[in-house]
C-alpha cells in the first residue's frame, strides 16, 4: 500500500473525494461539473493474456490493458471515465510484480482521464499456486442525458470509420496460446512479426485506449454510435449497436491486416471467418457517424492521434438479411 500510494495519487482529477487505503473510495458527482448525469459502469478482466506475462516475467504493460477493457466500453455510450477500482488476487503477492501491475493500471487511468480511486488485493494459497495471479477492474462513466450514445441514430447512409488497434488487445489469446504450443513456439524467442524484441513482449503490446480521441468525436457532434470490437471480433460486436432494419456493410480489402495476425492465420491455418470472429483484425474501435461530419471528423480522430479507415457504410436491411455484411471475406486478405 505504502508503495502504491504515490503512483496512485498522480491519477487524481476533479470529483475525487477520497484517499487510497480507505474502505471505499468516494467520488463527488456534483464536483466534476455535471448537470443531468447518467452513470455508466462497466467491469472486465486481461483473460489468458496474464499467462503470456506470467511466461515472460514481465508485468508492467497488463494494467492498461485492464484500464482500456472497461474504459473503452463507457466512452462508447459517450461516457466519460471519471474512475477506476481494481482487483487483484494471487497466490502469494510478489511485492515487485505488483507494483509493476499498478504501475500500468496508472498509465491506463492517465490515458483514460479517470481516477484510480481503490482496490483490493486479495491473497488466496492453496486457490492460486505461487506466482499465479488474477486481475479484474470496475470503472464508472458518466454522461449528460441527452447525450448517451445507443445506436439509435444509426441511419442509411452513415459512415463507418475503424480506428487501428494495437495489435491483440486482450481477447482471442486462449487460441493465440493454443497455436504456440500446437507448434512448439518459445515465448522468448525473437518475435517474427516485430522488430528486436521477443515473441512475449510483441505479443503483450497492450490495448489501445481510445477514450479521448471519441471523446473528442463526441464534442464535434454527428457520431451516432461505436462499437468496442473485443470478444467477438467485427462479427459481434457492431450488431450490437447497428438497428433492425439497417446492416454495417463492411470491406475487409480497406485495411491490411496487421503482420502479428497474417502470422497467426498462416501458423494456425486459420480461415478468415475464424480471424474475424476472434480477433480485432486490426481494428479496435469502429465509429459510425453521419456523412456530413465525416470528413471533420476524420481529422479530429487523426489529430487525436488515431489512424483513421473508412471501412464502409450503413445499407438497409431486409429481414432475413444479417446486421453485418463483410465484403472479399472469401478472398481474406490474400495470405
Amino acid at each position: 500500500m505504502e508503495n502504491i500510494k504515490p503512483l496512485v495519487k498522480t491519477t487524481k482529477r476533479k470529483g475525487v473525494a477520497s484517499e487510497i487505503g480507505g474502505f471505499g473510495g468516494m467520488f463527488d458527482l456534483k464536483d466534476s461539473g455535471y448537470k443531468d448525469p447518467i452513470l455508466v459502469a462497466a467491469t472486465d478482466g486481461v483473460g489468458t493474456k496474464i499467462l503470456i506475462a506470467k511466461a515472460v516475467d514481465y508485468h508492467s504493460t497488463i494494467g492498461i490493458d485492464l484500464v482500456a477493457m472497461c474504459v473503452n466500453d463507457l466512452v462508447v455510450q459517450g461516457a466519460e471515465p471519471l474512475f477506476f477500482l481494481d482487483y487483484l488476487a494471487t497466490g502469494k503477492l510478489d511485492i515487485d510484480a505488483g507494483k509493476e501491475l499498478i504501475k500500468g493500471i496508472v498509465q491506463g487511468c492517465k490515458e483514460a482521464g479517470c481516477a484510480l480511486i481503490g482496490g483490493e488485493t486479495a491473497e488466496m494459497p492453496g486457490l492460486y499456486s505461487t506466482g499465479d495471479y488474477d486481475l479484474a477492474g470496475f470503472s464508472v462513466g458518466a454522461a449528460e442525458r441527452d447525450k448517451i450514445i445507443k445506436g439509435n441514430n444509426i441511419k442509411s447512409g452513415d459512415v463507418i470509420f475503424g480506428l487501428a488497434s494495437t495489435g491483440v488487445h486482450s481477447n482471442g489469446f486462449s487460441l493465440v496460446r493454443q497455436i504456440l504450443s500446437d507448434n512448439n513456439i518459445d515465448y522468448n524467442q525473437t518475435s517474427p512479426f516485430s522488430e528486436n524484441i521477443t515473441l512475449g513482449r510483441a505479443l503483450l503490446e497492450p490495448t489501445r485506449i481510445y477514450v479521448k480521441s471519441c471523446l473528442n468525436a463526441l464534442a464535434r457532434g454527428g457520431v451516432h454510435g461505436f462499437a468496442h470490437i473485443t470478444g467477438g471480433g467485427l462479427i459481434e460486436n457492431i450488431p450490437r449497436i447497428v438497428p433492425q432494419g439497417l446492416k454495417a456493410c463492411i470491406d475487409i480489402k480497406k485495411w491490411p491486416l496487421p503482420p502479428v495476425f497474417q502470422w497467426l492465420s498462416e501458423i494456425g491455418n486459420l480461415l478468415p471467418l475464424e480471424l474475424v470472429r476472434t480477433f480485432n483484425c486490426g481494428i479496435g474501435m469502429v465509429v459510425i457517424c453521419a456523412p456530413e461530419a465525416a470528413n471533420d471528423l476524420e481529422v479530429i480522430l487523426n489529430e487525436s492521434g488515431e489512424t483513421v479507415i473508412y471501412i464502409g457504410n450503413i445499407e438497409e436491411a431486409t429481414s432475413e438479411e444479417e446486421a453485418i455484411v463483410l465484403a472479399h471475406l472469401d478472398d481474406g486478405w490474400n495470405l
